[in-house]
């Protein structure tokens, strides 16, 4: 497998200047962080009118390099990089808040801020600021970033944005694909506005084999001609780019050899097998005791006859990885292993109890706040995915178990979307895999990707189903292949088949499962809450009519108007 190789070059000089408040570096991870998380490059520049510029400067990019590494693997690099900018931009407005400079923005903590982040196959951007990313096209520079400048005269200006300005942070950000050869630069204004492109360009071209001197001659020029501030200028050269064929990932996918079937009493790998749980044409599942300290554990082997699926093994391998990422009391929990594996196979813990399938069928006419209990649960487990940027997009009964006290874990993670592994390119055609299709949200049906309101919607099928008995579209929801069709679905109102249940809990329930996502409850949590304490909208819709409330009172107001409309027409 080919990696991402890069070459770097960097130099930063205070010029005319009494100190230099430029801030630049870079950070090359080994493996496995160079997979998952990438190149990270970054420049800040402390504006000129404040003393402690500097300071904003280095703990910007210091920290933004250090603390992008520390966040999870299944993050996008997006929301990785935001999250750690926007502490950033709350670390620094509150140094200014405490200090003298409170009442003057403008000489606290504050900087502009660009970097570039460099994953698989594509660059990401993130600038706020007047610093700036470009690319090189021949003798040519392509601006990849705006500058967040307000001009006050043809010679003055002042930042509209920067780091540390405001409690609250907009950074933009854009991804461009990468390709062998292509040269981004990283510079601050007293670099770009003082050095010609064809300059920086030819400069690059005859140093190659070391950029660090190109960087070092084009900061020279600046100052040559005239620069009046800081001047810091990074260069990188993309060299090489992962690549894996089909065939090559396939071997390491299958390093290990696959497992025969086992039996009971049979040793594996440091495990006795109890018994065997579950097995298909997908997967061998079975009970297990862990000889070496004697707790009990679940291994899943996969099917013989899918050892040529790449993408099936692809995605058994990744049921483990996401295991070990997510804790919830609410998720299955993947279990680590300190000695060599000889085979290939996961291992989880051991959770007794029942499907809420058999639930369900236990308990036909369920209490609401046995229900309540269970979907909140649910609920939790799903959170502790959405936090990760995961989706389930395969929660059904049979992937939920409830152990006989109550506890509910959610399972099976065969067919979950991470947003991390999404940006490490792959041979693999990626498909969203569908669950069952009665539990599937509708945008699946459409081509389209899944959100937290998809899973959303998959819960609210469940707990519909709870509640009823049935499906609240039956099987219409795989038919329509259209956004048409799909208005058209019929929602069955619960009421009708479950008089124990509130009216209002109709509504809650038609606004998480409606068609368009966009229409459902913006958060899970809003969904749960509502099922609890309705909001006065769902109770005022769902208030039964006259006759139910009070029939007495209907016939008496019937019983009058009648009388009214006698009297009208005898007095005509």
């Amino acid at each position: 497998m080919s990696q991402l190789s890069i070459s770097l070059g960097q130099h930063s000089d205070q010029g005319c200047k009494d100190c230099n408040q430029d801030f630049h570096g870079a950070w090359l991870p080994d493996e496995p962080q160079l997979t998952s998380k990438g190149i990270a490059l970054a420049v800040a520049d402390g504006i000129s009118s404040s003393a402690v510029g500097h300071i904003a400067s280095e703990a910007a990019v210091s920290g933004f390099l250090a603390d992008y590494y520390c966040t999870s693997d299944a993050w996008s690099v997006k929301t990785s990089a935001q999250r750690v900018l926007m502490a950033s931009n709350s670390w620094l407005h509150a140094q200014t808040r405490q200090s003298q400079y409170r009442y003057d923005r403008d000489r606290g903590y504050v900087c502009t801020f660009s970097a570039l982040v460099l994953k698989s196959n594509t660059a990401h951007l993130f600038h706020v600021g007047d610093s700036r990313i470009y690319r090189v096209h021949g003798k040519a520079l392509e601006q990849l970033t705006n500058d967040h400048r307000v001009w006050l005269s043809a010679s003055q200006h002042c930042l509209s944005r920067a780091l540390g300005v405001h409690d609250s942070l907009e950074i933009d950000y854009r991804t461009e694909p990468l390709a062998v050869g292509d040269v981004f630069l990283l510079a601050t204004d007293g670099v770009y506005d003082y050095v010609s492109a064809v300059f920086i360009t030819e400069t690059i071209e005859q140093h190659p084999n070391d950029l660090d001197a190109a960087a070092r001659l084009i900061i020279a020029e600046a100052v040559s001609n005239g620069s009046p501030d800081n001047l810091t200028l990074q260069i990188v050269r993309i060299d090489t780019l992962p690549t894996l064929a089909a065939d090559e990932l396939y071997r390491q996918l299958t390093e290990l050899p696959f497992p025969t079937v086992l039996e009971a009493g049979a040793t594996f790998d440091g495990y006795r097998i109890l018994r065997r749980l579950h097995a298909s044409s997908r997967s061998h599942i079975y009970l297990a005791r862990d000889e070496e300290s004697g707790a009990t554990r679940v291994i899943k082997t996969p099917s013989i006859d899918l050892r040529e699926d790449a993408a099936y093994l692809e995605r058994f391998l990744a049921e483990e990885w996401i295991a070990r990422r997510i804790d919830s009391p609410y998720v299955l929990k993947g279990c680590s292993q300190q000695r060599p594996r000889n085979f290939l196979y996961t291992v989880s813990e051991f959770i007794e109890g029942r499907t809420l399938r058999q639930w369900m069928i236990d308990h036909p006419r369920p209490d609401l706040e046995a229900v309540r209990g269970i979907v909140e649960q649910i609920a939790s487990g799903l959170r502790a995915f959405h936090r990760q940027e995961m989706l389930h997009q395969d929660l059904r009964p049979e992937n939920i178990l409830i152990t006989p006290t109550g506890t509910v874990k959610i399972i099976d993670f065969g067919s979950a979307r991470v947003a991390g592994l999404l940006e490490i390119a792959s041979p693999i055609a990626r498909i969203d895999l569908l669950g069952t299709a009665q539990y599937s949200a509708p945008e699946y049906f459409l081509g389209e990707s899944g959100t937290t309101r998809s899973d959303q919607f998959s819960l609210a099928v469940i707990t519909y189903e709870m509640l009823s008995g049935k499906l609240p579209y039956g099987t219409q929801v795989a038919r329509c292949r259209s956004r048409a069709a799909q208005h058209k679905l019929n929602y069955q109102p619960i009421r009708e088949q479950s008089l124990d249940v509130p009216p209002w809990i109709d509504g809650v329930l038609h606004k998480a499962l409606h068609p368009d996502p966009y229409k459902r409850f913006e958060d899970l949590s809003e969904f749960v809450f509502e099922l609890r304490q309705p909001s006065q909208a769902f109770l005022d819709r769902s208030r039964p009519p006259l006759l139910e409330r009070n029939p007495v009172r209907f016939w008496q107001l019937l019983s009058l108007f009648l009388a009214i409309a006698l009297a009208a027409a005898l007095v005509r």
